[in-house]
């Protein structure tokens, strides 16, 4: 099976996948709105590979039979102001007046 896998400008580390490139019929047109003018990554076969980077193999495979399309977001970024102060044992930022 092939993918095509295309990146968004408008936001960082999230990805499109679609069936074959250029295929987005199945694609939400509100999805494709934010999505905006996708980039093209690359094609990929996903049978030559066992596993792929940030995306589960089978989550993908099954988005794509089923519903045509599968977004990756990206993932989440840690809140490195709260980590630091949780381990200074410090609480939340509390709002002192």
């Amino acid at each position: 099976m092939l993918c095509a896998i295309y990146k968004t400008r408008k936001k960082q580390g999230m990805y499109l996948y679609v069936p074959k490139k250029g295929h987005f019929d199945d694609v939400p047109e509100e999805l494709m709105n934010m999505f905006g003018s996708g980039e093209l990554v690359t094609i990929l076969a996903l049978d030559k590979h066992d596993k792929l980077a940030n995306v589960d193999k089978q989550k993908l495979v099954t988005a794509l039979t089923d519903e045509g399309y599968y977004l990756q977001m990206p993932p989440k970024e840690d809140d490195l102001l709260v980590a630091h102060r949780k381990s200074l044992g410090l609480s939340e930022i509390s709002d002192k007046k």
